[in-house]
């Protein structure tokens, strides 16, 4: 009966008929467990199936399919080094050229990717493109760990096999444009955004990115541009928002500065630029309180950065607190002044903000 409703998409009687069963049962039965944690995970319930597919292992760990199902949901959960060790013991049981090695080794390599372990991460993609050469999506999952792990030769290299599959490929642009600018080619990272501008105006980030570029450049009125299309695209990012706000204070606009660091810090508070350039402009206004309170904030956010000890020390020297500037003068002599980031960096971090805590990468459409 049991089976019969769960073919029937009956899942809630199934579950009814499952739990009967194991009342039956007083030390358990595997399959029983096995079919439980399967209904929880169609529902998207994975912890509560992890319950159910780790009683069913206990009982019977050579159940056919379960260990599978076991590590799928530890990969939906977001259990992403369990599930590697439990796909990596499948692995080494299947024939190399297998429809099932195949699977479990773009699992890995998924998952790797998923904890930032992003040269782990390419050998598995490497062999799941070699499969399935068609595959765009698992080209571009390569591209980025090839990116992540410094390795922009690799970067370049899958980016042309990219564009032999979809010539128009905008977020392709992107990973050629950060792998340039992590080879230290500025204007080709430059000429690469703005090939992913115009294939594709509304990709996230693309017009942050190479207004980013330009930023670091000091094409600051060109940048502004990019800032403000990537806000006509994403109405609330924060970070467009700061680098834009930054291009106006440059440029000598502050009215229009302040308001869009306001905004910026109501929806991040920890964007050390947005608090140091808010103490530029309400020292600026004479407001030194106001301006001291932001410097603070931005040193409590970057404590290494010597330009934000710098800043702090003529705040101080204007406010005629002698010691405290001495001090801090003092502190920028064995500090630098912090770089800026890579357009890879600065993007992570841009969308690392913008994601949910806590979410787990998704398995492509055909896994």
């Amino acid at each position: 009966m049991a089976f019969a409703l769960e073919q029937q998409g009956q899942y809630a009687a199934a579950e009814d008929a499952w739990r009967g069963l194991l009342k039956a049962h007083s030390t358990g039965d595997a399959e029983a467990y096995a079919h439980l944690g399967f209904l929880e995970a169609r529902q998207e319930h994975y912890k509560e199936a992890l319950v159910f597919y780790r009683k069913a292992v206990a009982l019977n760990p050579s159940m056919p399919g379960l260990q599978l199902n076991l590590g799928l949901s530890l990969f939906k959960s977001g259990a992403l080094r369990e599930a590697i060790q439990t796909f990596s013991l499948l692995l080494k049981g299947q024939p190399p050229s297998s429809p099932e090695a195949f699977r479990l080794t773009t699992l890995i390599g998924m998952a790797h990717y998923g904890l930032g372990e992003y040269a782990a991460a390419v050998p598995y993609l490497r062999a799941t493109t070699e499969r399935d050469p068609q595959n765009l999506p698992y080209r571009l999952l390569l591209a980025q760990s090839c990116l992540g792990s410094r390795q922009y030769q690799c970067v370049l290299d899958v980016y042309h096999q990219v564009l032999e599959l979809n010539a128009e490929s905008a977020e392709a642009d992107m990973l050629a444009g950060e792998a340039m600018d992590g080879l230290k080619n500025k204007d080709g990272a430059i000429q690469a955004f703005r090939e992913a501008v115009r294939a594709d105006p509304r990709e996230p980030y693309a017009h942050f990115g190479l207004g980013y570029l330009l930023w670091t450049q000091h094409q600051l009125p060109e940048a502004a541009l990019e800032f403000k299309a990537e806000l006509a695209n994403v109405s609330e990012q924060p970070y467009a928002m700061t680098f834009l706000a930054d291009c106006y204070l440059q440029m000598g606009s502050p009215e229009k500065a302040l308001p869009l660091l306001e905004k910026a810090l109501s929806i991040d508070p920890k964007i050390t630029r947005a608090h140091l350039d808010l103490s530029i402009l309400y020292a600026d206004a004479g407001s030194q309180e106001e301006a001291l309170r932001e410097l603070k904030v931005a040193n409590r956010l970057a404590p290494d950065d010597a330009g934000v000890h710098w800043r702090l020390a003529r705040l101080y020297q204007a406010m005629g607190r002698k010691d405290e500037a001495r001090r801090e003068f003092d502190k920028t002599k064995s500090l630098k002044e912090a770089a800026d980031n890579s357009v890879f960096e600065q993007l992570h971090v841009a969308q690392a903000r913008g994601k949910p805590a806590g979410n787990a990468i998704s398995l492509p459409p055909d896994q």
